[in-house]
């Protein structure tokens, strides 16, 4: 990936996703972007709570990171990029449901079933 795209996703792409996903849990579930660290170090959304005593569902307290396909990132810099994005901002919520259920999310009780998750490769499909 370019150096230009990946301070650019780090800048106004990867807050807006973190601002979106924030949107989706209440307060006691925090989003923050870890940004682009250079080649195998991709721009990551980490999202982390304590759990909630009495409700742990899974082991683990919440630890989850989100990672994009550079040749993705690539692409929202493209004509139809901002389109997309705003596709994919909208289509999140669903996107952490599946996520859940795949994963061993709780984010009601905000505990997942290993110590850190990573999904990774992501897209921008809505």
């Amino acid at each position: 990936m370019r150096q230009e795209s990946a301070t650019r996703f780090d800048e106004q792409f990867a807050p807006r996703i973190a601002e979106a996903l924030a949107a989706c849990f209440g307060t006691t579930v925090h989003t923050e972007v870890l940004p682009y660290g250079g080649h195998g170090h991709p721009t990551r959304v980490r999202i982390h709570a304590a759990p909630i005593e009495g409700l742990g569902h899974y082991p683990h307290p919440l630890n989850l990171f989100l990672t994009w396909d550079s040749d993705e990132i690539e692409r929202l810099m493209g004509a139809e990029g901002q389109a997309r994005f705003a596709g994919y901002l909208a289509a999140l919520p669903r996107k952490l449901e599946a996520w859940r259920q795949v994963r061993e999310l709780d984010f009601v009780s905000h505990t997942q079933a290993e110590p850190t998750a990573l999904i990774g490769g992501l897209d921008f499909e809505s």
